[in-house]
């Protein structure tokens, strides 16, 4: 079993900022590439940023000069730092991972049970 599960949203104004968390934790063997996704009410889930096992960071658009994505492997979490953040940003905030439970097993993904990120203006 593989678990990861979310933490950090909550309420903030504008220009403020959060920091999410996600831990996977259960029969891991290796992450490979993780990432963060979000979904606003009526809109479709989005990725907003992943970063591969080497620490290679990939952001969206809306991401980009705002938000921060990092991990710590030897923790199996991942990070985002939310910065300057609007009301648009207001979501839920899933995290993903790509994770194998043995050295022969294929690469799974898992998913996180989300996080409320709200912005008020």
């Amino acid at each position: 079993q593989v678990q990861l599960v979310e933490s950090g949203g909550g309420l903030v104004q504008a220009g403020g900022s959060l920091r999410l968390s996600c831990v996977a934790s259960g029969n891991i063997f290796t992450i490979r590439d993780m990432g963060w996704h979000r979904q606003a009410p009526g809109k479709e889930r989005e990725l907003v940023a992943s970063i591969s096992d080497i620490n290679r960071p990939n952001y969206a658009n809306s991401a980009k000069g705002r938000f921060t994505i990092s991990r710590d492997n030897a923790k199996n979490t991942m990070y985002l730092e939310l910065d300057s953040l609007k009301p648009d940003d207001t979501a839920v905030y899933y995290c993903n991972a790509q994770i194998l439970t043995s050295a022969w097993s294929w690469p799974n993904d898992y998913w996180g049970q989300g996080t409320q990120v709200t912005v008020s203006s």
